[in-house]
């Protein structure tokens, strides 16, 4: 096999040798793999816009959640797609301030269910307190939802 560098300078010292032939396979094997990539770019562009239109809430709620998990996370489907699942990663900052003050910058969180989260449906679900820095209280911080990754039925 090829080192993948040398694929252009093989292909290039090809059509030089053998043009017919090389175009011949080489136009619609690129074709091909240029509408596959179209494809995929179009699919995630629709992903994404699908993604920002789902409105995530997330608030210290020590009075609604347990001790254990004060973090009150609600979510709402305003697609016009049912949600298979949804990952993402939680931040807290202090208000007008953009330092991430939590200390484990890889704590996630997610919506996963046996169903999907229909059209125009609700999801709430309360979560532990990622580790903040020291020095901050939970009560004083603003939180929020970072890095936003999902799938939806299509």
């Amino acid at each position: 096999m090829l080192p993948p560098a040398l694929i252009p300078i093989t292909w290039l010292a090809l059509l030089l040798r053998y043009p017919k032939r090389t175009l011949m396979i080489g136009v619609p094997l690129l074709l091909l793999l240029g509408s596959i990539a179209g494809w995929l770019i179009v699919d995630e562009r629709q992903n994404q816009r699908l993604l920002d239109h789902l409105d995530i809430q997330i608030s210290y709620a020590p009075n609604l959640c347990s001790p254990d998990q004060p973090l009150l996370v609600q979510l709402r489907n305003n697609t016009d797609q049912s949600l298979k699942d949804l990952q993402w990663r939680i931040a807290a900052y202090r208000p007008g301030e953009n330092i991430n003050l939590v200390e484990t910058l890889f704590t996630e969180a997610r919506y996963s269910s046996s169903s999907p989260l229909v059209a125009g449906a609700q999801w709430q679900t309360c979560l532990p307190m990622p580790s903040l820095r020291a020095g901050y209280r939970a009560s004083t911080l603003e939180f929020r939802i970072e890095r936003r990754q999902g799938n939806f039925v299509r």
